[in-house]
């Protein structure tokens, strides 16, 4: 039953591989002649990324001066944030603005690579290398270098740029920052905390420092590209992918107030973390889905998955889903894995789906087809380390 809190998706602002916009993913999800993966497997050989579309900073941040003092994950966060707003039809209404909340996932800022370059080429060659060190590390590491890599930033510009100057809150942890931004925002709505709220996150994976971190793990997957599903066959791995998803969500009530049109209903939503000991996520999982016995209905459901790629995980979500019989659509196919952002861009596509009643086109082979009318979707993200999530995503 629709309830005065119920937290509505009113707003969707997203960018990747795919385009600009709910449109542009859209159609190339649903493309009738079969879904064609934007990869680049050159220019960070011999890893894969999915690059972020060229997009027109001008139309979401119009100063320059802002454009030029943000590093590439901050302008595709904010450039994310303002299409949101966009779509809610909230962008420019100041009075709305002032009292809007916001919650991002963000992860740190981004290495200057020359100065990481010169004192790793100059320590081992100096006659004192812990005085060297330490003279470097107060010359060339300015001030605005350090502050451009704080993971509260991307917040500060939104606000900067677009207005929005509520409470704010910044999650870090990767996979689990951005379900737990999104748990967050719908229990606030929920308890009457706050009625409309900006939460997502931002990723920019063309970064050979991020590259370098996720190869010391062992979770990059090699050339040549597969589906998160088939790459298992030759030991799994994730694909980064640059991405920004916000996402405006507000309570029905305020909604109705301002004659806006919700998109879904994010009808009920949990996060978790184990220690990934033998068949603990899966256990997750099943009490997560368990806690929405009262809404989830199989017949006309299908589950939107933001399964990483890398083996262990994949392989066991894969093993869970697949008990479930639904369709599934593997979203890091392709948009790629970008870990904050990665579970609100899932559940913007599942808001999308839902919203058209049909579920996009397979994404691999190992995908079906759904004939009849999608109602509702699970919306999954067990993090490629940590953290699983589960929402439930039904008409508005």
């Amino acid at each position: 039953m629709p309830h005065d809190r119920d937290a509505l998706i009113t707003g969707i602002g997203l960018v990747s591989c795919l385009g600009t916009g709910v449109q542009a993913h859209w159609d190339a999800l649903d493309d009738p002649a079969g879904f064609r993966p934007v990869v680049d497997t050159r220019t960070f050989a011999p890893f894969m990324v999915h690059p972020m579309a060229p997009l027109d900073l001008d139309a979401q941040i119009p100063k320059r001066g802002d454009q030029r003092q943000m590093e590439a994950w901050q302008r595709i966060g904010v450039f994310a944030a303002g299409l949101a707003l966009q779509s809610a039809g909230i962008k420019g209404d100041a009075g709305l603005l002032r009292r809007m909340d916001m919650i991002v996932a963000a992860g740190g800022g981004e290495r200057d690579y020359a100065v990481d370059e010169a004192m790793l080429s100059g320590q081992p060659k100096a006659a004192d290398p812990g005085a060297y060190l330490n003279e470097h590390l107060l010359s060339d590491l300015r001030p605005t270098l350090f502050l451009a890599q704080l993971s509260n930033l991307l917040a500060g510009n939104v606000s900067i740029v677009h207005g929005v100057t509520g409470s704010s809150r910044t999650f870090m942890g990767e996979e689990a920052a951005g379900a737990d931004a999104v748990r967050i925002a719908c229990a606030r709505i929920a308890a009457g905390q706050g009625d409309v709220t900006l939460v997502g996150g931002s990723y920019n994976a063309q970064r050979p420092d991020m590259m370098l971190l996720y190869e010391l793990g062992g979770v990059q997957s090699r050339p040549p590209f597969a589906g998160v599903w088939a790459r298992q066959a030759t030991g799994g791995g994730m694909v980064l992918g640059s991405i920004g998803c916000f996402l405006v969500l507000e309570s029905r009530t305020h909604a109705a107030q301002r004659g806006a049109a919700a998109i879904a209903h994010v009808a009920a939503i949990q996060t978790g973390r184990c220690r990934r000991g033998p068949g603990e996520a899966t256990a997750n999982a099943r009490r997560q889905l368990a806690g929405m016995a009262a809404d989830h209905h199989p017949a006309g459901c299908a589950v939107i998955s933001g399964a990483s790629g890398v083996a262990g995980p994949t392989v066991e979500e894969n093993a869970f889903l697949t008990s479930l019989g639904l369709p599934v659509r593997g979203t890091a196919t392709a948009l790629g894995h970008g870990p904050e952002p990665s579970f609100p861009a899932s559940l913007a596509l599942a808001a999308l789906a839902v919203q058209r009643g049909r579920l996009f086109t397979p994404l691999e082979a190992a995908e079906r087809a759904m004939p009849g009318p999608l109602k509702q979707a699970l919306v999954t993200s067990w993090g490629h380390w940590r953290g699983e999530a589960l929402a439930l995503v039904t008409p508005a």
